[in-house]
């Protein structure tokens, strides 16, 4: 009973906590663990133990694979260069560089003091996803950063074992050699081993669990499979000597690459929703927990050798050293990267790689691996003290003052508008080639085809319809107005439906059934409101080019002198309202959008045959070719 009421407290004092910091824009981590070291004095709270195997088998991995899932793999290898450079070089330049800052002001091994380099060195997965997702960087930078924290740890924790065994220290805790001898081979065969070892066995189990989805039908099935998928990885891995974090990481990537072929829509649906929960708890409750054994931390190392006021202050020499290892080794990196000719992208630029250098915020594995130091370990409790203020100082510091610094350099997200370009060139690919399917089946009923081709038409018009301006903001777009009249009949209907259940006139799973497709379809009209609603608030900016021209926008004129002043001539003389304005880049036709009722962009392309029209709304210079339907 002791048990569940902890769990069930640990769970409701996350979700407080992270609901009352969401408006005030402080992390929820550092609000835990502030909550976490005053639930740790109060007498009627009971004392929590955090095992390191707790972190490291029942925490880190289900962490690390979902944090793979929601990274893309083609961006990985686009960018490996500078991840490994980050992920393994920045890992080692740090440890070694805060193991001699450790060794002089402590008086531990020099072994015992790459061991404490080794567990400050590595970023959180976590905390980076999650700040630069949140303020908007680049999806380079993003990438970047994404890829070193899911890499680093392997780097981080063989080096942290390498430590541990040349100082000679005993360790029963899982993944941890016993003390034995130690040479530049060694290190050598347990580092490829780690690597080579975790990316197979995660290949492995990918492999298997693919095998396995194949014959799944059920979404909450797959689900319950994707759960295990992280500790199939990892304890494998670990017991042959391999990175168990590079099992899952291989793992995660591969699956997430391969969810659309392996994996039904509902599955790939229920398996996001599920782990966004799961994820949620996991990496908040663990800084509560943390927080819970502050106090019996302090105590602990005011019962050691050295002092609790200079162990703090070692803690803070060391936060410095952190914060600064970071830019001295990413700016020359960068530079160098620039230097090599490469197939790669070209390497960040200073403000992107200012930015990036100030994006290391440590986190789980830095705690967990603090704490898998031996209790034999020379002034073990200061370490894990100095590890604890790394972690903290670092999400305070840098999760609060990176969105400053990337606005001051101006470091930001692509325009959302071009991303709006980018979203209805796919669409209109993808729905291009249903149609072609769809035209090439024989004796289809004519009013089945012409709905499936206006339906068609209505997906890429809600995506151009987001682009432009409308004026007055109480101005709605055709598809505005849709989904407005269409939520307004949605609530009629579920009405009517819980009338029919409180009224007991039919079967439960009939009803179940009508609710969850209106949930769905509700579900996607909130999605579709709240993007529109992103764009329509977001900077105008000129974008950049979106797409590799075609001969037509490279050879037709950039633009041309419009016709008329007055809008689209058409509308006016035929007394429709247009949506967004076109002008055709060789007469200077102005004529209105897709989304518009008369269509008369389209339509002049149609009597013209002039292949190119430009948008005339403010701030966009994008073209489309009718007759490559390309985006440039």
């Amino acid at each position: 009973m002791t048990l569940a009421l902890t769990l069930v407290a640990i769970a409701v004092t996350v979700i407080v906590v992270a609901r009352l910091c969401a408006p005030v824009g402080l992390p929820s981590p550092i609000a835990l663990l502030l909550v976490g070291l005053v639930a740790s004095v109060l007498p009627f709270v009971p004392e929590v133990s955090l095992e390191p195997d707790v972190v490291l088998l029942g925490l880190l991995p289900p962490l690390l694979y979902a944090a793979a899932r929601g990274t893309s793999l083609v961006d990985i290898r686009a960018n490996r260069r500078a991840i490994l450079g980050l992920s393994v070089g920045l890992v080692l330049f740090t440890t070694f560089g805060v193991a001699l800052v450790a060794w002089w002001l402590l008086p531990i091994p020099f072994a015992v003091a790459v061991a404490l380099g080794a567990i400050v060195a590595p970023p959180d997965a976590v905390a980076a996803t999650a700040v630069a997702r949140g303020i908007g960087l680049p999806r380079r930078v993003t990438t970047i950063l994404e890829g070193e924290s899911l890499l680093n740890d392997a780097t981080a924790l063989v080096t942290l074992r390498t430590a541990i065994a040349a100082a000679g220290l005993a360790t029963s805790h899982h993944g941890f050699a016993s003390h034995g001898e130690v040479s530049v081979g060694s290190v050598a065969r347990d580092f490829g081993l780690a690597v080579v070892g975790g990316v197979g066995v995660g290949w492995v189990v990918f492999v298997l669990i693919g095998l396995l989805r194949k014959h799944l039908t059920e979404a909450s099935a797959d689900t319950a499979l994707s759960f295990t998928a992280p500790f199939l990885s990892y304890l494998p891995a670990e017991l042959l000597g391999a990175s168990g974090v590079l099992a899952v990481v291989t793992t995660g990537l591969l699956l997430a690459h391969k969810a659309p072929v392996l994996q039904s829509a509902a599955s790939r649906l229920s398996e996001r929703v599920n782990w966004a929960s799961l994820t949620f708890l996991l990496e908040n409750a663990v800084f509560l927990l943390i927080g819970l054994q502050l106090s019996r931390l302090v105590t602990d190392v005011e019962a050691s050798e050295i002092s609790l006021g200079r162990a703090v202050l070692v803690g803070l020499v060391v936060l410095v050293a952190v914060l600064l290892l970071r830019p001295l080794w990413l700016f020359p990196f960068s530079w160098l990267s620039g230097r090599m000719g490469s197939a790669e992208r070209a390497s960040l630029d200073v403000p992107s790689t200012t930015v990036t250098s100030w994006a290391g915020m440590r986190g789980v594995v830095t705690l967990a691996a603090a704490l898998t130091l031996p209790e034999s370990t020379d002034h073990r409790p200061t370490l894990v003290l100095i590890a604890l203020i790394v972690t903290v100082g670092t999400l305070a510091l840098q999760s609060s003052t990176l969105p400053m610094l990337a606005r001051a350099l101006d470091v930001r997200g692509p325009d959302p508008r071009e991303d709006a370009l980018q979203e209805a060139t796919v669409v209109r690919a993808t729905t291009g080639a249903g149609l072609r399917a769809l035209d090439a089946l024989p004796d289809v009923d004519p009013d089945v085809r012409r709905d499936l081709h206006g339906s068609a038409e209505l997906r890429v018009n809600r995506i151009w319809e987001r682009l432009g301006t409308l004026g007055p903001r109480d101005e709605e777009t055709p598809s505005e107005v849709r989904r407005r009249l269409r939520t307004v009949m949605l609530d009629a209907e579920r009405a009517e439906l819980l009338r029919i259940r409180d009224e007991d006139e039919v079967d439960h799973e009939v009803l179940s059934g009508v609710m969850n497709q209106l949930d769905a379809e509700e579900a996607a009209l909130t999605w579709t409101t709240a993007r529109t609603a992103r764009l329509r608030d977001a900077e105008l900016r000129a974008p950049d080019q979106v797409m590799t021209a075609c001969e037509h926008l490279e050879s037709e004129p950039d633009c041309a002198v419009p016709s008329t002043s007055e809008g689209c001539v058409d509308c006016l003389r035929e007394g429709l309202t247009w949506v967004h304005l076109r002008i055709c880049t060789r007469c200077g036709n102005v004529g209105c959008c897709d989304s518009s009722q008369g269509r008369h962009a389209s339509r002049h392309y149609e009597g013209s045959r002039h292949p190119v029209m430009r948008s005339l709304e403010p701030g966009e210079a994008w073209r489309w070719c009718f007759v490559d339907e390309a985006l440039g």
